[in-house]
């Protein structure tokens, strides 16, 4: 490796500790201004409370707190402007900062670290980023969920068929089956609000891992910041990931869930299938083939899912085998945790626009439920309440289903006398259960894809959605 002084001059950030510079190499290897500069408002914000709790405690005059204020005050303005002089040289946000504060305001800047270190700084920037990402996902999401039972409503009476193996196996409605996505994504939104709540802690005091023997009011700044309470432990407060693993887990199976639907959407957009049709803004089309439109959001939502799982996998394995407390390697959680953020916000964003806008074709969803002897089960049901044992009631069924196979009539087209053939408990009333409104209908319970517990459970979802406080 080659070395350059001016390059690897690190004396700045390190003090009087090392003989020698570090390694060019090294110092690119090492920092993480790349990605880091991300939390440079949290930073920001982070030192706005520390120094004004060391000024109400004394440890730092009205007027070091005061240049420090104003110096912290510009340093966020040349950022929001893009003006700002990031520096590989200094690591990370956090030391860029500094030294452009110290740069401004004199020593005071380099007042402002007495009592924390990079160690529960990083944490705590960390923690308040994810919080604000949080509730952005948390609105999304909700928007989505709207969107989701609004359209359910509007087809509370449209019927399809349900699948299992993906074969047909009874007539549900389109917005029986849309409120089950409303029920993963309900879900989704009890897991993000439960993270948000575990996240909500101050490590802010717990410097490097020990504390610190400065006079600190940790409750002062965990309030000042929104926190609930400071960190109790200061080795975990400084080490702990677990809240960007547990936020991870939640995008990964949050993006199951679209990938779910997506792969819906695409089978239900194909010729073959020509249940829905997206509007073109989500489509794209072919280079060489003038006919096609293809649904790349909800297939890039698919194969997008693939990052999120990784990134989980990722801060799992990261944390696996580190010693307490702070460890180098916890640098490379911010990466993974900000790709499952945009990742899910975009997501999300994308399907709030897109599920609202999905057009049912009605017809072709209905004729889809008329193949497949979807009906079958009404007619084993009726059987029972004739007084056949079920298993005798199944076997007949199958008998005519068989017969249905050979003849290329579903069930509902027989006429009578063909029926009772099969059992002679069968009456002329059979009729009505072997429609597929009465096979829906006949649903009446709660979870039940009968149309009136559609709207009933539709205006339940939405009660639950619009109750709802802050993120």
């Amino acid at each position: 490796m080659s070395r350059d002084s001016s390059e690897g001059d690190t004396s700045g950030v390190w003090g009087g500790r090392f003989s020698e510079a570090t390694d060019a190499f090294v110092q690119r290897f090492t920092a993480s201004v790349a990605f880091d500069r991300r939390l440079a408002q949290e930073d920001i914000a982070g030192s706005r409370a520390h120094a004004t709790m060391l000024r109400d405690r004394g440890v730092l005059t009205t007027e070091d707190h005061d240049r420090i204020a104003a110096g912290l005050d510009q340093v966020a303005a040349e950022i929001a402007a893009g003006d700002f002089p990031w520096s590989e040289r200094l690591e990370d946000v956090h030391m860029n900062i500094e030294a452009r504060l110290t740069e401004l305001v004199g020593p005071a800047g380099k007042r402002l670290h007495t009592g924390r270190s990079r160690n529960d700084q990083v944490a705590t920037d960390i923690r308040l980023w994810l919080r604000e990402a949080i509730d952005r996902i948390a609105a999304e999401l909700t928007r989505l969920q709207r969107g989701t039972i609004g359209l359910a409503r509007a087809h509370a009476d449209t019927i399809m068929p349900g699948f299992t193996h993906l074969q047909t196996a009874q007539p549900v409605t389109f917005g029986h089956h849309l409120l089950a996505w409303n029920e993963m994504l309900e879900r989704d939104y009890g897991r993000l609000r439960d993270c948000r709540a575990r996240l909500n802690q101050c490590p802010l005091g717990a410097a490097a891992l020990a504390g610190t023997t400065f006079p600190l009011d940790r409750e002062q700044t965990a309030a000042a910041l929104g926190f609930d309470a400071p960190c109790e432990n200061s080795l975990d407060a400084v080490s702990d990931r677990d809240f960007a693993i547990e936020f991870c887990a939640f995008a990964a199976l949050l993006m199951t869930h679209l990938s779910r639907m997506a792969e819906e959407l695409v089978l239900w957009t194909s010729a073959q299938f020509d249940f829905v049709r997206l509007p073109d803004r989500f489509c794209t089309g072919s280079s060489i083939m003038p006919q096609k439109k293809n649904p790349d959001v909800p297939e890039l939502v698919r194969g997008k899912t693939g990052r999120a799982n990784g990134n989980l996998v990722a801060l799992l394995t990261l944390m696996k085998s580190q010693p307490l407390a702070y460890n180098k390697d916890n640098q490379e959680d911010k990466e993974p945790l900000f790709d499952s953020a945009d990742t899910a916000l975009d997501a999300l964003r994308a399907f709030a626009d897109m599920v609202p806008a999905i057009e049912a074709n009605a017809a072709a969803m209905r004729d889809a439920a008329l193949r497949g002897f979807a009906t079958a089960t009404d007619l084993a049901d009726y059987l029972v309440r004739r007084g056949l044992p079920f298993r005798d009631a199944h076997e007949v069924v199958g008998k005519a289903v068989a017969h249905g196979l050979e003849t290329g009539k579903d069930l509902a087209e027989m006429d009578l006398e063909t029926l009772r053939s099969f059992s002679s408990s069968i009456d002329d009333d059979v009729f009505a259960v072997l429609t597929l409104e009465g096979s829906v209908a006949a649903r009446e319970h709660i979870g039940g894809t009968a149309p009136a517990q559609v709207r009933a459970a539709a205006g339940r979802a939405l009660a639950r959605v619009e109750g709802r406080g802050p993120a």
